[in-house]
């Protein structure tokens, strides 16, 4: 009886967060960025490592901004690496856009891509900043979007909510819908109920001003999630954290198999884990489906809350992946999402270490990471 009423208590936990999420996106969407006034200079960072997929198409909507003034700056670590070519074809191809292409060199410090960001940050011009990831794609409103939004002198940092777009391959289509009905629903939630007190996601701009008073890119190099604590550290500074009203496509590619898929998402299960260990506890409760699954596994008479939770969950994920993100998913994949996030989400309490752009990194308690010397890459 008492496991029952315990299962019972988290379902209705997580039943009335798919509640408060469906509250959170409509509040989101009630906020429109205001007209812009002045189209203040815009440098955007773009840190990049090999040949992504799609990369020239990704890069070259930035490209194409319908802004009158911006740069674009572009750092990989040696002169061989094969983004190159696509850079210098690009720059070529838009030589009225200012743009610089930076060789950083090795990282002195574990987070390579903190490393690229902060030469770029003393090479760019402008004090208003976008950062953002190679396998982004945007249209050519996003810097007047966010040039709008940072009219607020109090704005210092502001992420980009990503709609997640999937390779062909089945696992990339499972993970993409669960980047698009959860990942996003957390967010809002934490939004609506304490204000934006952090930073996440491939795509965020900020003020040089608020990333100098947090200390610069030098603090955030011995973080896994930078994104994360630059966006915490802000505000604990005083700095106005928002989430953006610009939507970004975040192009995930395909894994090759499951194995692929399941070492990339265990690899940020636990880095999220040791980044806001209470907030990933918290993530149970996005879960009513695999909660419905135990509570009638463990007490079949009790089947009648699993087309509850069904219709539930399912009008909370639709109104943050077609409303909020517009996204088109295949709903029929959305229970086996359901059910392996909770299996990764479970994973992620055991194993401290992870291989990132094929090396090895312990995980620290405090979610600092360190290169773990003299281990070969797994797959884990």
């Amino acid at each position: 009886m008492i496991p029952t009423i315990i299962l019972l208590a988290l379902l209705a936990g997580a039943l009335v967060f798919s509640a408060l999420t469906v509250i959170a996106a409509l509040r989101y969407l009630a906020v429109r960025p205001p007209e812009l006034r002045s189209a203040e200079p815009v440098s955007i960072l773009k840190p990049l490592h090999g040949l992504d997929a799609d990369l020239e198409s990704n890069l070259r909507t930035f490209f194409e901004q319908d802004y009158p003034a911006f740069e674009i700056l572009f750092a990989v670590r040696e002169p061989e690496d094969p983004a190159v070519t696509v850079v210098e074809k690009l720059r070529g191809e838009y030589s009225n856009v200012p743009s610089r292409l930076l060789i950083t060199g090795e990282p002195p410090y574990p987070n390579a891509k903190v490393f690229s960001l902060d030469r770029m940050l003393h090479a760019s011009a402008h004090d208003l900043l976008v950062m953002s990831d190679s396998d982004i794609r945007v249209t050519p409103t996003m810097l007047r979007t966010i040039a709008s939004e940072f009219q607020d002198p109090k704005l210092g940092i502001a992420t980009c909510p990503y709609r997640a777009v999937a390779g062909k391959g089945f696992w990339s289509k499972i993970e993409a819908i669960g980047m698009n009905t959860d990942f996003l629903a957390g967010i809002l939630v934490a939004r609506m109920l304490e204000g934006m007190r952090f930073a996440v996601g491939p795509t965020i701009a900020a003020r040089r001003r608020a990333l100098e008073s947090i200390g610069g890119f030098d603090r955030l190099k011995d973080y896994l999630a930078e994104d994360f604590v630059m966006g915490k550290f802000a505000a604990e500074a005083g700095h106005g954290v928002s989430l953006s009203s610009y939507v970004i496509e975040h192009h995930i590619g395909s894994s090759p198999d499951f194995r692929h898929n399941a070492a990339h998402r265990i690899r940020w299960t636990r880095s999220t884990r040791r980044s806001r260990p209470a907030g990933y506890l918290g993530q149970l409760f996005t879960m009513p489906v695999p909660l419905a699954l135990l509570v009638t596994a463990w007490n079949p008479s009790w089947w009648p809350v699993l087309p509850v939770t069904f219709a539930i969950r399912g009008v909370a994920a639709w109104t943050v992946a077609e409303l909020v993100l517009r996204s088109r998913p295949n709903w029929l994949l959305l229970p086996l999402e359901d059910i392996a996030g909770f299996c990764f989400w479970i994973a992620g309490f055991f194993g401290n270490t992870i291989v990132w752009r094929g090396r090895r990194y312990r995980l620290e308690s405090d979610g600092r990471f360190s290169l773990v010397a003299g281990l070969k890459p797994r797959a884990d």
